[in-house]
């Protein structure tokens, strides 16, 4: 059964695209069928997959304005997962479907054609709450929240999770949490540890056991169009992603968790 995950934080710069790219390319490399939808106009994880955005010629921007379909737009990735492009294109649709009816349901509506295809479908939101992060949360079965162990990282859960339950209440009900992810984790840093203390004492289960630290070859990786995986297979960054993957698929087995 396909398992939709919607990797969304409103916060940026937290390893949300990185994360994007370098789980889909890590259940690639366990060989399940995996589709990534950039749904964010900077086109980074298109990018980061190797797909030159400047040359993309259908993008998701015409999925949701019903120019193109999802097998009109999808690529294939050197990473082994197929890609739906975004570029800076994607404002049009993100301004136009503002006075649409029925706006909220594009992306879920135009899923339902190909979504039996694959086993993981990970969409890349944009780090704000617009009508592309709610087309998102609507079409997702769960959310993954990549998150910094820092100051104000408490504070920004919090409102994202409330955003989670204003969706819940309007557009999708069954929407659930897949995981908070602690990213760019430095253990030396007594702050960093702190507020991992803190999630953990909060979320409990709902924090994933494996943390992404912070990784120069993982820094380095998107600039060369790959994911860590394939760019260093054997650093620190390309290791924390296979476990992390492992630990993904080990809870599609378990009930996944309400919000707290």
């Amino acid at each position: 059964m396909t398992k939709i995950i919607a990797i969304t934080n409103q916060k940026g710069g937290v390893g949300k695209t990185t994360t994007t790219i370098n789980l889909a390319a890590s259940l690639a490399a366990a060989n399940k069928k995996v589709l990534l939808i950039d749904l964010d106009p900077q086109g980074n994880s298109t990018m980061g997959s190797g797909i030159e955005k400047s040359e993309v010629e259908k993008s998701i921007n015409d999925v949701l304005l019903e120019r193109n379909t999802f097998q009109e737009t999808t690529v294939s990735t050197i990473a082994g997962y197929d890609l739906v492009p975004a570029n800076d294109d994607l404002t049009e649709a993100e301004v136009t479907l503002v006075t649409q009816i029925g706006r909220e349901f594009r992306l879920k509506n135009s899923l339902k054609a190909v979504a039996a295809q694959y086993d993981f479908i990970l969409i890349d939101s944009p780090p704000s709450l617009n009508t592309l992060t709610i087309n998102a949360l609507a079409a997702a079965d769960s959310v993954l929240i990549p998150m910094q162990c820092e100051y104000f990282a408490l504070e920004g859960i919090a409102a994202l999770l409330d955003t989670i339950r204003q969706i819940q209440s309007t557009v999708n009900a069954n929407l659930k949490i897949e995981g908070i992810l602690r990213t760019m984790f430095d253990a030396r840093n007594r702050l960093a540890n702190d507020v991992s203390k803190q999630l953990i004492e909060h979320f409990g289960d709902q924090v994933y056991r494996t943390v992404i630290p912070r990784n120069v070859r993982l820094a380095e990786a998107p600039s060369h169009g790959l994911p860590v995986l394939m760019y260093d297979k054997n650093s620190q960054g390309a290791s924390a992603y296979l476990v992390l993957a492992g630990e993904l698929l080990r809870k599609q087995q378990q009930p996944m968790a309400e919000i707290a």
